[in-house]
């Protein structure tokens, strides 16, 4: 597994913000646009999105060649995916200091992943 670099020696990292609903869903969306703002204008922030409660969540199964899919999320626990950063960053230290300020980490949790890149078996690398 590689991870994918960018621009010089930083990386992208994917910080997915998890929380309860209820919990996530008390806080007002200006404070996020603003946190959202500041990253964009630092030049870290790549990508980042909101999304819908999770009764809105659609689960896609594919077994056997046959496609299922049910409504709602893939398992049933009390925190749920509520949004995410792509985010450019120096390392691993750096990333987990911008998860931090990520204002929904004082109600639920970030995880912080390295995005790597895609290689074919021959060696060739995505394209972007």
């Amino acid at each position: 597994m590689q991870l994918l670099g960018y621009e010089g020696d930083s990386m992208k990292y994917l910080c997915l913000v998890y929380g309860e609903e209820k919990d996530i869903g008390a806080m007002t969306d200006d404070e996020c646009m603003a946190f959202d703002q500041s990253l964009r204008n630092s030049g870290k922030c790549l990508s980042s999105e909101a999304l819908q409660p999770v009764h809105t969540a659609t689960t896609v199964r594919v077994r056997n060649g046959k496609m299922s899919f049910t409504d709602g999320p893939f398992t049933e626990t009390k925190e749920h995916l509520a949004g995410f950063y792509l985010i450019d960053a120096a390392d691993l230290n750096e990333a987990i200091q911008l998860a931090s300020q990520i204002p929904p980490a004082r109600v639920g949790s970030i995880e912080v992943r390295p995005i790597r890149e895609l290689t074919s078996t021959n060696g060739q690398r995505r394209q972007l």
